[in-house]
């Protein structure tokens, strides 16, 4: 005998053990958004197996929200535009004009009003964004709905948040962004449903942290001086010894080694000597969350920023 079935359930807890151990389960994974869109619309021209006799008008925003709706699953977009097909009217023609308002009601879901190409796409993730900067959660956690329900790749909304991570909080709160790589993580993982919940908890927990932009302006400034100004070279010093010859070209001579010195640290140079941004600095920790820890830390082995950069007017 040979049996071949198919089940939404989990076959190793639906299907009992002798079953199961003498069959080969096959996953099924969701259809992508184009072989969706193939079938729905070769179901809207074939005149043998689908609805191309029958003169069906689809307005594109009513098929968008009938692909936008179907979570990768044919059969589902195939039942609903079925049931479009009969919610509609009948045209003085004989056809029938599907409608965005009948496609919702088909569905049984509201059009959200949002498109992922669009301005709609790029206007909601700008105020989602702006939203975990500003420390709004609530407008935070909003902006994720939308963007969820109107069908966005939560892989996208995840990603995102690692890049904010580290772009608008850093070293303000050095948690956030391992945990927004774990949101992605368990997005990919676990995917939706389930993964909303995960997207939310990083969401709210980044929009109350503690915010600065220090390492991303850090890294601005130092792309500036490396485009813009030649290399010197790296200070000899500092150079690899450890191959033949490199102690008789000076490299590693009079380098200090931190762990020998008392708190582990001893002023020496590090960045190459010459560079317009010679001994100032780069990175400028804020008052806020743990990047105060830092600053005073900083400001302790190397001195205040008048003290390194060597101008009077400096800005700590």
């Amino acid at each position: 005998m040979i049996l071949i079935g198919a089940t939404t359930e989990n076959p190793y807890f639906s299907v009992n053990a002798p079953l199961l151990s003498r069959a080969r389960p096959y996953p099924f994974q969701a259809l992508t958004e184009e072989d969706v869109v193939a079938v729905l619309d070769r179901a809207l021209a074939d005149t043998e197996r689908g609805l191309g006799k029958e003169n069906i008008r689809l307005e594109p925003d009513a098929h968008e929200h009938l692909i936008g709706t179907s979570n990768g699953d044919a059969r589902g977009v195939l039942n609903a535009l079925e049931l479009a097909v009969n919610l509609a009217p009948v045209a003085e023609d004989g056809g029938r004009h599907i409608t965005l308002a009948i496609a919702e009601e088909a569905v049984g879901r509201r059009s959200i009003g949002y498109d992922k190409d669009g301005d709609a796409h790029y206007d909601t993730i700008s105020a989602f964004i702006k939203s975990v900067r500003g420390s709004d959660p609530d407008a935070a956690v909003y902006y994720l709905a939308r963007m969820l329900e109107a069908g966005e790749d939560p892989r996208f909304l995840a990603r995102r948040l690692v890049i904010l991570a580290s772009e608008d909080i850093g070293n303000a709160d050095p948690s956030a962004l391992p945990l927004a790589v774990a949101a992605f993580h368990a997005t990919e993982l676990i995917g939706l449903p389930e993964c909303a919940i995960n997207l939310s908890h990083v969401t709210v927990y980044l929009a109350c942290a503690p915010k600065s932009n220090a390492t991303y302006v850090a890294l601005g400034r130092a792309r500036e001086d490396v485009q813009n100004h030649p290399f010197p070279g790296v200070p000899k010093h500092l150079r690899d010894s450890h191959y033949k010859g490199a102690k008789a070209l000076g490299h590693g001579k009079d380098y200090q080694y931190p762990h020998d010195c008392p708190g582990g640290f001893v002023e020496q140079q590090y960045l190459p000597e010459g560079l317009p941004a010679d001994n100032r600095r780069y990175y400028e920790p804020t008052e806020n969350g743990v990047e105060a820890k830092i600053k005073a830390r900083l400001e302790r082995v190397w001195g205040g920023p008048e003290e390194r950069s060597g101008e009077e007017d400096a800005v700590g």
